[in-house]
């Protein structure tokens, strides 16, 4: 398995389920990996599960801070001398309330770490896909980037956002041969949908899920795995004439 053979992949939230299991894939398909989150603790535990599949570097940063930003890109350039994969995958859920019960702040903050992060990320990245005249960008929106749902207002917007900046990102690069692609998955069994199911009903979580699983054609939530695929698939050169494009891994949910 060696569709990313002799590349190096940046990966934001990559101490959270999904970010884990596309950085073990990214590993055995032959990539080298930096795994940036804000948990140093969780970043040394992912990197000691992940350190038997390949090279694997981590760097503490906060997305939302654009000097830390910068950091992380420059780490990735002086561990692996070049990025040729960015999954732009950090990202936190909110709140869950009506938009006239969201607090101004929490809005903010959803906004700031799935919005800006985004922004910031490519604001650093590009450059120097840019330069490299190569590269794949994948950023992680969610069905909600795609849709409205209840009481989740800051974090619909927030994937919203995503959607924009993916479409304005690929037709401004596309002459230098870097593509940029959104995903948009349907609830994947990971801590933010324990989260939202919990604030959704505080009572019986448990329903909750039954209830959003029976909205889903396939019948279950996505796994992690599901979604490292899709990642695996755009970053590699299978999809070297795809960009600008937003991809749905969802169950069929946002075909009803």
């Amino acid at each position: 398995m060696t569709r990313l053979e002799g590349k190096a992949a940046v990966i934001t939230g990559g101490a959270g389920g999904i970010g884990k299991k596309t950085a073990e894939t990214f590993l055995k398909e032959g990539a080298k990996v930096l795994l940036v989150d804000m948990n140093q603790d969780a970043l040394d535990e992912v990197k000691s599960d992940l350190d038997q599949f390949g090279e694997v570097a981590t760097v503490k940063a906060n997305v939302t801070n654009e000097e830390e930003v910068k950091g992380y890109v420059n780490k990735a350039k002086e561990e692996f001398g070049s990025i040729d994969i960015f999954f732009n995958n950090a990202g936190i859920e909110g709140e869950v309330a009506p938009i006239a019960e969201q607090k101004l702040e929490d809005y903010q903050k959803v906004m700031a770490v799935n919005g800006e992060g985004v922004f910031l990320g490519l604001k650093h990245v590009l450059p120097v896909m840019s330069e490299q005249e190569s590269g794949s960008i994948i950023n992680t929106s969610s069905v909600a980037g795609l849709g409205g749902f209840p009481g989740l207002a800051p974090y619909v917007a927030s994937k919203h956002a995503i959607v924009g900046l993916t479409k304005s990102a690929a037709v401004e690069i596309a002459d230098k041969g870097v593509r940029v692609n959104s995903i948009h998955p349907s609830p994947v069994n990971t801590r933010m949908m324990r989260s939202i199911e919990k604030g959704q009903n505080p009572d019986d979580p448990s329903s909750s899920k039954e209830e959003q699983t029976k909205a889903i054609p396939l019948a279950r939530y996505g796994e992690a795995e599901d979604i490292a695929n899709l990642v695996l698939f755009l970053a590699s050169d299978e999809s070297k004439f795809i960009t600008g494009s937003e991809y749905r891994v969802d169950g069929g949910l946002t075909a009803n």
